[in-house]
């Protein structure tokens, strides 16, 4: 088992494909009204790096391909291209009008890979086809991502969503956890205690850094002051680290680890292959990480540690009574219909994009053909997963053909895995309890392009002026008490300017992604 189920690991997310260049909307000669015939569709999407489609020579005499169109009634003719051609192909599409029935995105409609197409009247407002034809749709995205998909209170896309958009979380060793007969921490200081009696253990490190605090903001979050949110504050909307006394608890908590030798001392310069490597190495008590990745670091610290327990615990909290980290946007992907496209044929287009939330669609997408890939008894689903990479590739293809749903993870095949339902368990019930939210913006601010060493990357680490003082305050290299100045430092190197286009787009509700925090 252990040889397979790292492998299969990451076809429980859902494979999120990319928009890219496209053939020109065909307006065929079949009557798109007659429900009896396919649909004749064209699309652009992406390989979103799977092996399997950039490695087919015609993607549309592919089996899933064919099996899918006989399922869903459509003759589909896609165009992909691979990943790392997204930004390039999309722009030339847009600038050569050679734009296929659907697009697809990443994000949402007013994200910058657009090229302006929404505003520019290409694709289609769909409000009235949506809650005419796709019920199961409009019943199941969440209105977060509606916003995203939305421009000037019309519906233009059709989201791939984030039905929960905390998705990390704090993982610990409990096996190291209950040798030091502690409970599981719920402060902060509770938190540093665990950490201490990791020390005492050996533990070589009690909490894995990384480098730009990226999958480390734990005391961050804690205090609420994520350096990559924005707050409204007096009038005006700023980042969260404006509020020195919360990025002075939080550094605090970071410089007493450092000092302690709670984290590594070089964790500023711990990039992602040395802080997994770490982690599956058995080398750290606790850690921060996407909670679909559970499974993975079992059976991976397992192999090194068999009496190793790997479990994911709610967040600490600190004074402000949050715990977590940032949330995410709710939309991962989304579908555009080209305008020139006839209303017939969009109503075909909107059903079949509903017709993949069916129970029907999602089991072929998920498991394949029945008595190929799986068998089903009495209700139970016996799947055959894939135990090559190439198996998995084909699999996560599948998968992607689905292009529409809930992308926060698939939950069909994970529950079948052994230990699926701790991740489901995770998602659904401790996540769903923490998670920091604050104000974003889609398409990002204007001036994060003209001031790049003050632009926050959402949600992902804070500007690089921050980081460095941060890192530069742990190794005692700055007074902590010194954060007031950081902040003059940034509203001089161009941090007002950030402020005031922040501040109008939010009063214009102009591009807004405003999520408020969970609380226990």
């Amino acid at each position: 088992m252990k040889k397979w189920i790292s492998l299969i690991l990451a076809s429980t997310l859902l494979t999120a494909g990319l928009a890219g260049c496209g053939g020109g909307s065909k307006t065929d000669s079949v009557d798109a009204s007659d429900e009896s015939k396919p649909i004749k569709l064209s699309i652009s999407l992406s390989t979103s790096g799977n092996a399997y489609a950039e490695s087919s020579k015609d993607i549309n005499n592919d089996k899933w391909v064919k099996e899918f169109e006989k399922r869903a009634n459509v003759d589909v003719d896609i165009n992909m291209i691979p990943l790392k051609d997204f930004d390039s192909k999309m722009a030339v599409m847009f600038a050569g009008g050679d734009i296929p029935d659907v697009v697809q995105n990443v994000g949402g409609s007013t994200d910058k890979s657009m090229s302006g197409s929404i505003e520019a009247g290409v694709f289609m407002p769909l409000d009235d086809l949506l809650k005419e034809y796709a019920p199961n749709i409009m019943k199941a995205v969440p209105k977060e991502a509606w916003a995203e998909v939305s421009y000037k209170g019309k519906i233009y896309g059709v989201p791939t969503w984030i039905s929960n958009p905390s998705r990390r979380a704090t993982y610990i060793r409990t096996d190291l956890l209950e040798k030091t007969g502690l409970p599981v921490p719920n402060t902060m200081d509770d938190f540093l205690n665990v950490l201490r009696a990791f020390k005492k253990l050996g533990v070589q490190a009690p909490y894995q850094g990384r480098e730009n605090f990226k999958y480390a903001d734990i005391a961050f979050g804690a205090y609420d002051a994520l350096g990559y949110q924005f707050v409204e504050k007096d009038g005006e909307v700023v980042p969260k680290f404006y509020n020195a006394e919360n990025m002075e608890k939080a550094l605090t908590v970071y410089k007493t680890m450092y000092d302690e030798g709670l984290i590594q001392k070089d964790f500023a310069t711990i990039q992602a292959p040395q802080y997994t490597e770490n982690i599956q190495a058995g080398n750290a008590g606790m850690w921060t990480a996407n909670a679909a990745s559970l499974l993975d670091f079992r059976t991976k610290i397992q192999a090194v540690v068999p009496e190793a327990k790997i479990d994911i615990i709610p967040s600490p909290e600190g004074d402000t009574g949050l715990n977590g980290y940032g949330l995410y946007s709710s939309v991962i992907t989304s579908l555009y219909i080209n305008s020139k496209v006839s209303k017939e044929k969009a109503i075909r287009i909107i059903e079949l994009f509903d017709w993949m939330q069916t129970p029907e669609a999602t089991k072929f997408f998920s498991f394949g053909i029945e008595g190929e890939n799986y068998t089903e008894k009495d209700g139970k689903i016996d799947y055959k997963f894939p135990t090559t990479k190439e198996g998995n590739d084909e699999q996560n293809f599948r998968s992607q053909l689905k292009w529409i749903g809930d992308g926060t993870i698939n939950r069909e095949r994970t529950e079948l895995l052994p230990g699926g339902m701790d991740v489901l368990k995770a998602l659904d019930e401790t996540l769903a309890d923490e998670g920091i939210g604050g104000i974003g913006f889609v398409p990002e601010l204007e001036s994060f392009s003209q001031l790049p060493d003050l632009a926050s990357k959402r949600p992902d680490q804070a500007p690089k002026l921050i980081i460095d003082h941060m890192v530069k305050m742990i190794y005692g290299k700055e007074p902590i008490t010194d954060w007031p100045k950081v902040i003059e430092e940034y509203k001089q190197k161009g941090g007002n300017d950030i402020v005031k286009d922040a501040t109008e787009r939010f009063k214009n509700n102009d591009g807004i992604l405003n999520q408020s925090s969970r609380h226990k």
